[in-house]
C-alpha cells in the first residue's frame, strides 16, 4: 500500500501545527504519511517553513496578496476560495483532509473534499454547525468518513467505537473547562478585557476559539456539531463543567452503562486518533498522571451567566439556517470584541439579536448557508453601531 496522502487546511493554527508534529512523529515510527498540500489564512512565513519541511508543492493562502508575500517554490492558490480550489485540483479518493480552517470559511473545501472521495478529519466545528444538513448527507452518499478531531467529539466517537446505533444511547455529555470566567456572574464579566478573556486556564488555542471558550459558545457549537455527528436530538446532548479537562466526554447507554474517555488536555492525541483510526500506535501527546484522578471535579453549567448552550439547543430544534445564523453572528461579534468595538458582554447580545431577527429557513445548497451567514453578520453590524453610539 502506498503513502497515506494528507491535505492540512489551517496548517498554521494550533490544530494544524500539532497535526504536522503528529505526522512527523508517526513517520519516524515507520508510517508513510505524505503531506500533499497545506492551506493557511495569512501567516505566510510559517506556511512557507512548513511547505519546505514537508516538501509540499501546493499551498493555499487566503490573503489577497498571497502570490506576492509567499516566499517559496510551491504553487500558491490565493484567496478565500484557495483551499477549495487546492482540494479540487489535488485531492484523490482515499485521501485525508484535515479541516482546521477557522470559521465558516472552511465549509466549501470540506464539501469539495467529500465530492472527491476524501475522508475528513474535522477540527472545524463551524462546518457542521453552519452546513451539517449538507455535509453529513454528502459524506454518507460518498461513503467517506467524518473523523472528529475536537477532543470532546473524539471522546464520544471513541466511546462509541463507530458502531453503536443512536437508539442505544440515552445521552452524551460533553465536558467544558468553564473557561477563564468559571464561577463568575454575568454582571461581573460584562466589561472583561480581551486579555482576561484570552487567559484560558487549561488549553492553549487560537484567539477566536479561546474567546468562544470564555463565552461558552465553543461548547454550544459542540452541542450542534454533536447533533450532526451522532444523529442525536438536543434533548440527548448535555454539557458539564470539568475544570481539569481530563475527562473529555461521557456516553450513557440505555441500559445505564456509562463510558468515558480520558486524557491530558493535549490535542496531539485526538489528532493521532483521527489520522490512524482504527489503528493505535505509540503517541507523542502528554501522558495521563493517574494520581491526578483523585482530584477530578464536576459542576453544572451556569446557564444564567452562560446562555449559549441553551441557545444552541434551540438552534438544533429550529434546524435549517439557524446554525449558520448562530455561527455567523458569533464570528462577527467575536471579531468586534477582539478589535475593541464592543464589550465582552455584548457578544451574546449580538448573537441573540441575529437569531431573533432571522427565522430559520431550509438549507438545500451552500448558497443558503452563505446567505444566512451574511445576513447574520449584517444584523450584528447594525447592532454594533447601536452599541458603539451608546458609548459615545
Amino acid at each position: 500500500m502506498g503513502a497515506r496522502r494528507v491535505i492540512v487546511l489551517g496548517s498554521t493554527g494550533s490544530i494544524g501545527v500539532n497535526t504536522l508534529s503528529v505526522v512527523d512523529h508517526l513517520n519516524r515510527l515507520g508510517e508513510d504519511i505524505e503531506i500533499v498540500a497545506l492551506g493557511a489564512g495569512a501567516n505566510h512565513a510559517l506556511l512557507a517553513a512548513q511547505a519546505a519541511q514537508f516538501g509540499v508543492e501546493h499551498v493555499a493562502l487566503a490573503c489577497p496578496q498571497a502570490r506576492d508575500v509567499f516566499n517559496g517554490p510551491a504553487r500558491v492558490h490565493p484567496g478565500a476560495d484557495g483551499g477549495a480550489e487546492l482540494v479540487a485540483n489535488l485531492a484523490r479518493p482515499g485521501d485525508l483532509i484535515v479541516a482546521a480552517t477557522v470559521g465558516v470559511a472552511g465549509v466549501e473545501a470540506v464539501l469539495e473534499g467529500i465530492a472527491r472521495g476524501c475522508d475528513i478529519a474535522l477540527a472545524n466545528k463551524e462546518t457542521l454547525v453552519a452546513a451539517g444538513a449538507l455535509v453529513m448527507p454528502a459524506a454518507k452518499e460518498a461513503g467517506v468518513a467524518i473523523l472528529p478531531v475536537d477532543s470532546e467529539h473524539s471522546a464520544i466517537f471513541q466511546c462509541l467505537q463507530d458502531r453503536q446505533s443512536p437508539d442505544d444511547i440515552r445521552r452524551i455529555v460533553l465536558t467544558a473547562s468553564g473557561g477563564p470566567f468559571r464561577g463568575r456572574r454575568a454582571q461581573s464579566i460584562a466589561s472583561a478585557t480581551v486579555d482576561e478573556a484570552l487567559a484560558h486556564p487549561t488549553w492553549s488555542m487560537g484567539r477566536k476559539i479561546t474567546i468562544d471558550s470564555a463565552t461558552m459558545v465553543n461548547k454550544a457549537l459542540e452541542v450542534i456539531e454533536a447533533h450532526w455527528l451522532f444523529s442525536l436530538g438536543s434533548d440527548r446532548i448535555e454539557a458539564i463543567v470539568h475544570p481539569q479537562s481530563i475527562v473529555h466526554g461521557f456516553v450513557e447507554f440505555r441500559d445505564g452503562s456509562v463510558l468515558a474517555q480520558m486524557g491530558p488536555p493535549d490535542m496531539k492525541t485526538p489528532i493521532q486518533v483521527a489520522l490512524l483510526w482504527p489503528r493505535r500506535l505509540e503517541g507523542c501527546g502528554e501522558r495521563l498522571d493517574f494520581a491526578s484522578l483523585s482530584a477530578l471535579h464536576f459542576e453544572p453549567v451556569d446557564h444564567a451567566t452562560f446562555p449559549a448552550i441553551n441557545m444552541a439547543k434551540a438552534v438544533v430544534e429550529q434546524g435549517g439556517t439557524a446554525g449558520a445564523v448562530f455561527n455567523g453572528a458569533n464570528e462577527a461579534a467575536v471579531d468586534a470584541f477582539l478589535s475593541g468595538q464592543i464589550r465582552f458582554g455584548d457578544i451574546m447580545v449580538c448573537i441573540e439579536e441575529a437569531i431573533e431577527t432571522l427565522p430559520a429557513t431550509a438549507v438545500s445548497s451552500l448558497v443558503d448557508v452563505t446567505a444566512a451567514d451574511a445576513s447574520a453578520r449584517e444584523v450584528v453590524a447594525r447592532r454594533i453601531e447601536t452599541l458603539t453610539s451608546r458609548c459615545l
